[in-house]
């Protein structure tokens, strides 16, 4: 691609540095080669970033959403896709199944998601069982009828799964807690047989110890929530943004990105030498702190979001940089359902 400067890029738009993203993807794979981790593409909803993590060595991933399987399928990346989310969508299943050779399963918490998978295609499940978190998830000991109902109707069922999402920012002996959530997980496998014990994530990838995979996607990128917890990830992505208006009397300063291109739902995002004072539509207000100089009218900006996942799913692409260069533009292809 020509050469783009970073200062060209119209705003607000998402940069990834790759240096960071580099140290990122080794960091993980040292501590979780191969099929030890099941990168979740709901983080990032890109299959060209998803290519990166699979040259890396990881061929299995985790979807959220339908949509994202049949994209991962399409790019070449179906070797083994898990939808790690119920669905009762019998046709969109059905689309997935007769438009794909790739191997696909699909967790079940319920005799309706169990019947909806059978009727939608779907040959292989894992029994979602609920470990602590208010979500999806079937009682640990119901695990056991589940997987007795869905190989009697002719699936084949691989394990279980089993997020600890409630975990995984906890500082109050997060090991402890999640050596709990796991122990109602492994009896719920002892109930239900298979190769496959899944969970954990970004936060809880360190101490869990008893799941077979780790599901896991923001890593990739990072975010403020996940950075405050002391992990040996970097901040690769920002919001690049540009300052459109500034208080006379320097008070303040307002840059071009704001609710309609952050995920807010973790808090506020943040500027380097700045305090946010609040977030609009398609506006950030803020001030200096400690010392540092107010940016000016036409100045750049480099905002960290809270949450990687929704800020991502605002954007159509993912510009690469090295240093002030633009190396690299990866789609974000895999947004909607």
């Amino acid at each position: 691609m020509p050469a783009v400067h970073l200062h060209d890029l119209p705003t607000p738009a998402l940069i990834v540095d790759v240096e960071a993203f580099s140290h990122n993807v080794d960091t993980m794979a040292a501590a979780l080669p191969g099929p030890r981790l099941r990168p979740h593409v709901k983080a990032f909803k890109s299959t060209a970033l998803a290519h990166e993590l699979a040259v890396a060595g990881h061929r299995g991933f985790c979807c959220a959403t339908v949509r994202e399987m049949a994209g991962m399928a399409a790019a070449g990346l179906g070797e083994d896709l898990l939808l790690a989310n119920e669905t009762l969508d019998v046709r969109r299943l059905q689309t997935l199944t007769t438009a794909s050779d790739a191997r696909l399963t699909v967790a079940v918490d319920s005799d309706e998601t169990v019947e909806a998978a059978l009727r939608g295609g779907i040959t292989e499940v894992v029994i979602d069982v609920n470990v602590g978190l208010p979500r999806c998830g079937c009682p640990p000991e119901d695990a056991g009828r589940l997987a007795d109902a869905a190989r009697a109707g002719g699936l084949g069922v691989r394990g279980v799964m089993g997020y600890e999402g409630h975990l995984m920012t906890e500082a109050d002996d997060q090991a402890g807690k999640v050596e709990e959530a796991m122990a109602r997980l492994l009896a719920a496998h002892d109930a239900v047989g298979g190769d496959i014990v899944s969970g954990g994530g970004t936060g809880t990838y360190a101490v869990n110890r008893w799941v077979t995979e780790i599901q896991a996607g923001s890593y990739t990128l990072m975010d403020s929530h996940y950075g405050a917890t002391g992990l040996p990830f970097r901040q690769a992505l920002h919001l690049w943004c540009t300052v459109i208006s500034a208080d006379p009397r320097g008070r303040w300063a307002v840059a071009d990105g704001g609710l309609k291109a952050l995920g807010m739902d973790h808090g506020p995002p943040s500027i380097d030498g700045a305090k946010v004072w609040f977030v609009s539509d398609e506006h950030i207000t803020f001030s200096a702190v400690d010392g540092a100089e107010l940016p000016g009218l036409g100045d750049r900006v480099r905002v960290v979001p809270a949450h990687v996942d929704p800020t991502v799913a605002y954007h159509d692409q993912l510009n690469v940089i090295r240093d002030d260069e633009v190396v690299d533009v990866w789609r974000v292809d895999l947004r909607g359902w």
